[in-house]
């Protein structure tokens, strides 16, 4: 089970670290912070360069503490708040990812969720610290807050641009 959850926490967090890096720079086939920007605003969101570097960081953030196994439930309340975002940007589209639509976001959602439950493994800064197991109360206020927190950027940040006559 250990070595499972080791693989799962690694590729959940190398993809999440790789596309914040996509969102805030050219690596990994990135289009810089500008291109960042421009995705949120073509998605109908303001704050452009600011909004493209919370998500890209969140999302580095997020992996790194994943591939790490610190903080499990800080890491899903981060990475479930921006993808709580990308579904509801893609919501419209429907489910299956072949039409645009929310899965891909809607799994990384859920991942998360599962490695609070379960534990980030034996192999984990959690472990060495005496975190393994988090309470279930943990898993539930992260999942919370995610979602919240991602509700709450969708609301006050998509809509029309203001612009001053």
């Amino acid at each position: 089970m250990n070595t499972g959850l080791l693989v799962l926490r690694l590729a959940l967090g190398l993809l999440f670290v790789g596309h914040g890096i996509q969102k805030v720079s050219h690596l990994l086939g990135g289009h810089g912070i500008e291109g960042g920007a421009e995705e949120f605003r073509a998605d109908g969101f303001r704050g452009g360069r600011l909004t493209a570097a919370a998500a890209g960081g969140g999302q580095i953030v997020a992996g790194l503490l994943f591939t790490a196994g610190a903080l499990t439930p800080l890491a899903a309340a981060i990475a479930g708040g921006v993808m709580t975002v990308a579904v509801t940007v893609k919501w419209h589209n429907g489910l299956w990812v072949q039409n645009n639509g929310y899965e891909y976001p809607l799994v990384l959602m859920i991942l998360p969720a599962v490695l609070t439950l379960t534990g980030p493994g034996r192999w984990s800064i959690d472990q060495a610290l005496g975190l393994n197991p988090w309470h279930p109360a943990w898993t539930a206020a992260a999942a919370g807050l995610g979602i919240t927190s991602g509700l709450a950027t969708r609301a006050l940040l998509h809509g029309p641009t203001y612009t001053p006559e």
